[in-house]
């Protein structure tokens, strides 16, 4: 087992030596990683995407009844408001972070463990999930290296820590490994759909390693600073970079 994990991770050092970006484009301050991530983005995006991460999501979305999907969605977002309304609190969002601790209680209480919206129902609004990245962003921790892991997807040395810090907040924490699989896939399914109707913006980019990077790095700076980062960040000329982190953020 050990041997052949040696030879995957020399197999793809090698390929990260092979792929750097295209001539006359400048080196970016937080991907100094670029190179191997570049060779993770061609095994993403020419290989695991096409043949396994959208043909499941969209049969995911195709087959499984509506009602089934909505039920699976709530449940796991229900998990994650405990991390929110800590999270919030962190962040001085004291209105917000009541709103999570209520539609918590509300829809494990009177909701089936989460599965039914109550809260919604109640006219309770949902806000997005608040991450402990997002409270570390909020307070000016820079997001360190953007990393493209193979399977997963865009990351970053402060996300990776803050998921760390979330899974350690109960319900999350007493989650079992499988549970965690399991939770990231439906998610992954969900958020991988969602994007469906931009691949083919995204396919007509220049650079779209470059594109993506930009709209992950974008997404995750308006939600540790909001309004604040789109005021700091340099205006773009493609449009639909906004409906890119749109999608990402509607996504369970």
């Amino acid at each position: 087992m050990w041997k052949r994990l040696c030879l995957v991770v020399v197999a793809l050092s090698l390929l990260s030596g092979c792929v750097s970006r295209p001539p006359g484009v400048e080196p970016h301050p937080e991907d100094p990683l670029e190179g191997f991530n570049r060779a993770m983005w061609t095994v993403n995006y020419d290989y695991l995407d096409p043949y396994v991460a959208r043909p499941v999501s969209i049969a995911y979305v195709d087959y499984v009844p509506s009602p089934v999907r909505t039920g699976i969605s709530n449940f796991l977002g229900n998990l994650e408001e405990p991390a929110s309304f800590l999270n919030s609190l962190i962040m001085l969002e004291g209105e917000k972070a009541a709103t999570h601790f209520n539609r918590f209680w509300i829809n494990t209480f009177f909701g089936l463990g989460g599965l039914i919206d109550i809260a919604s129902a109640a006219d309770i609004q949902k806000y997005d999930q608040r991450e402990f990245g997002d409270a570390m962003g909020h307070y000016d921790v820079g997001t360190g290296a953007y990393i493209m892991l193979p399977g997963y997807g865009p990351t970053s040395v402060r996300e990776g820590a803050g998921e760390v810090v979330d899974g350690l907040y109960p319900p999350l924490a007493l989650l079992t490994l499988p549970q965690s699989v399991l939770k990231w896939m439906f998610d992954g399914m969900e958020s991988r759909a969602a994007l469906v109707s931009q691949e083919s913006q995204l396919d007509n980019s220049p650079d779209p390693y470059a594109f993506a990077r930009e709209a992950y790095l974008q997404n995750r700076r308006y939600r540790a600073k909001g309004d604040e980062a789109l005021e700091q960040q340099p205006a773009l000329d493609d449009e639909f970079l906004d409906d890119f982190i749109d999608d990402i953020d509607a996504a369970p």
